[in-house]
């Protein structure tokens, strides 16, 4: 229902800026030659020629509507081009229009606190910006008045001395012997024309726009005049715009309730609701509804501009009329597929570039049912905490639409389980993703434990320690911190990937001094088993050969972490870890970057079990000592080893692991076996209890 809230000031200045036929202005931007023709962007389906979903002005003119599919649009303007929407996933793709619309909000942004409506619309809080051109410029200071601006339509200007329109518009900006409330008003209607006019020449789009001093009075006049123009609704004006504006075109009064002040109270405008006062409006409609139809039959809207440059929410959806409409489960089924699928995308593109998430995962749908005198009855919406993830999200709008159908059909029942009909149908089906908060600063998805993990179109950042890194991606052996780890798993793609020279800080005692990388003992890498030994790669920066091996038996190895140098512990070289090394190719050691003092294997600490984490479970020593960290003074810094903690993982990241490794980190949470060990020196009475004491 509405919600009444008391306007802040009627000094405010609000904008609602409208795109032109945005969807045909899109299109007419990647084929430049249909500029100026009868355009009309249609669906996919190619019934009839496909639905109109958006009909250019040009088309318009010979009476194409929107109504009408694309074969009927021929019939009345046969010079009419049909553009298809793209598609992906069998449904229309709206990305392309999703894009053009944020860079429209990002040059209105430039003025005000801007709202986005929808793709096509934008809300503006303009206040401050009109009271700092009054206050500096104010517009009867001006030496010209640009012309955009001159042809605003403002609601209630008579021309009463028989000047132009243009002459007449000037002459309403330019008073200096008005309230403050309408010098105000001149200055947002001089600063919308020139945002529109910016967004034309960065764009090549058009938009119309109302000026008003609340967002429902801007809303009603932006289409007034289309296309390419703006409205201004001084306060005087208010009353006469209302008194005949019919009661539907009023927003949140198309439905329910609007029809119920028709039939109920006879009110056909919104000037009708003046007979009535506020007590009888509260008593029919309860007093939060009642105060607000009482507000806005006075014009007054006290509804703020939010100040959101990104959508509230996600949603898709798709409908099925007529004989398509969705008869079987396994339909169902399919559908919620496909939109679990490009929710999914557009989740983790919104997470990716804008650091949010979302919270709430909505199913809705409309539906039929033949053979039961109840078949208006609404099929429910039903909502759930939403996962991440295109598997868990189609599972989770799957249960939810089985649970609204049990509902909706009742007593009837429904047969979840197989493809038989029950007289049902699906007519629409849309789940949407809301409740979406930015992401708190320090938190991070697991995937950045992995090395080599950057998305496709984003870079490395500087990191906290204020060194730079290339803006190229990280080559499989490279860690994140920019120093080289090699497994034998990435041996052979590590020699087909070129080498990357880096510089790195090495702050001492008082952390000014830095250093490169020069000699061989300043940079090592993971230990590389060979039948003979242990093989140390080591990369030269200076342009030395990279990759050359050293035969080592009992080799220190280092690299650099938290500013210090780090010596791992000697490795002992034992004829079955060499083995069980072999098998090293498909284990999770090849995806995780090895950056922590700790000895070259994580460790996994289970009821006080000490487990190797490979999958031939080699038996690591049950203590291991910190590591050893030499700092550039010579000073030796014990370090902690990094363990691993069941209870501390939460078992529903590791679907966001790859999937070649998802199984081998799920048995990690499976309780071992202890392994059943004899000592060689045991005899047959090592298994019997000590004889007890007579």
């Amino acid at each position: 229902m509405p919600v009444a809230r008391p306007e802040s000031s009627d000094s405010r200045i609000i904008a609602h800026i409208d795109m032109d036929c945005f969807y045909v202005q899109v299109e007419q931007r990647k084929q430049p030659h249909l500029r100026g023709l009868p355009t009309a962007v249609v669906q996919y389906n190619e019934w009839k020629g496909g639905a109109l979903i958006a009909v250019s002005y040009e088309a318009r003119n010979f009476g194409v509507k929107r109504s009408m599919r694309g074969d009927e649009a021929k019939q009345v303007c046969p010079q009419i081009q049909l553009v298809q929407v793209p598609v992906a996933r069998g449904k229309a793709d709206l990305n392309a229009y999703r894009n053009a619309g944020s860079e429209v909000v990002s040059i209105l942004a430039r003025k005000g606190r801007c709202e986005r409506a929808s793709i096509d619309e934008v809300y503006l809080d303009l206040t401050e910006s009109a009271e700092a051109m009054l206050k500096e410029s104010p517009p009867h200071s001006l030496e010209a008045i640009d012309e955009e601006a001159l042809k605003s339509h403002v609601l209630g200007l008579k021309n009463e001395n028989g000047n132009n329109v243009k002459e007449n518009v000037r002459e309403w900006l330019c008073r200096s012997d008005t309230d403050h409330r309408d010098k105000l008003l001149a200055c947002g209607a001089l600063i919308v024309a020139e945002l529109r006019m910016q967004v034309l020449k960065e764009t090549e789009f058009t938009c119309s726009a109302g000026i008003a001093h609340n967002k429902m009075l801007a809303k009603l006049t932006s289409g007034m005049n289309k296309p390419a123009q703006q409205t201004v609704v001084p306060f005087s004006s208010v009353k006469e715009l209302l008194d005949s504006l019919p009661i539907k075109k009023m927003k949140q009064l198309g439905g329910k309730l609007g029809t119920s002040l028709q039939n109920d109270l006879g009110v056909n405008t919104v000037g009708d609701l003046l007979q009535f006062s506020e007590e009888k409006l509260q008593d029919s409609y309860g007093i939060n509804t009642g105060t607000w139809l009482w507000n806005i039959a006075r014009g007054i809207n006290g509804e703020e501009v939010q100040g959101r440059l990104l959508p509230k929410s996600h949603g898709s959806g798709k409908s099925f009329p007529g004989p398509r409409a969705l008869k079987t489960i396994v339909s169902v089924q399919h559908w919620l597929n496909q939109l679990g699928e490009e929710l999914s995308e557009r989740l983790c593109s919104d997470l990716e570039q804008n650091r949010r998430m979302a919270h709430t995962l909505t199913l809705h749908a409309s539906a039929y049912k033949s053979s039961d005198s109840d078949s208006h009855k609404k099929f429910p919406s039903k909502s759930c905490p939403l996962r991440y993830g295109t598997a868990k999200i189609q599972e989770d709008a799957f249960n939810l639409f089985q649970a609204g159908l049990r509902e909706y059909l009742g007593s009837c029942g429904v047969k979840i389980q197989g493809t038989n009909h029950k007289g049902w149908g699906i007519t629409a089906l849309s789940i949407s993703a809301s409740k979406i908060v930015a992401v708190p600063s320090g938190t991070c998805s697991i995937m950045k434990y992995f090395q080599g993990y950057y998305p496709s179109h984003s870079s490395p950042k500087q990191t906290p320690d204020n060194f730079t890194q290339e803006s190229v991606p990280l080559s499989s052996s490279e860690n994140r911190e920019g120093f080289m780890l090699d497994t034998e798993g990435y041996s052979e793609l590590k020699s087909a990937e070129p080498q990357i020279e880096r510089s790195f800080p090495c702050l001492d005692q008082q952390g000014q001094k830095s250093c490169e990388w020069r000699d061989q003992d300043s940079f090592c890498s993971l230990p590389k088993q060979a039948k003979d030994g242990f093989a140390l790669e080591t990369s030269h920066p200076s342009g030395g050969e990279s990759g050359s091996a050293v035969k080592q038996s009992n080799s220190q190895l280092c690299f650099f972490r938290d500013d210090a140098r780090i010596t791992l512990p000697k490795l002992e070289e034992q004829e079955h870890k060499r083995n069980a090394l072999k098998d090293k190719q498909g284990t999770i050691f090849k995806f995780f970057k090895n950056s922590n003092c700790s000895s070259s294997k994580p460790k996994l600490e289970n009821g006080g079990m000490i487990q190797d984490l490979e999958a031939n479970q080699v038996e690591l020593p049950k203590e291991r000592p910190p590591a050893e960290c030499t700092t550039n003074s010579g000073q030796n810094v014990q370090r902690e080893a990094w363990d691993y903690k069941i209870d501390e993982i939460d078992p529903s990241v590791i679907d966001e692991l790859p999937q070649e490794i998802q199984a081998e980190v799920r048995s990690w949470f499976r309780p071992l076996k202890r392994p059943n060990t004899v000592k060689r020196s045991s005899t047959i009475a090592h298994y019997f209890s000590p004889a007890k004491a007579p």
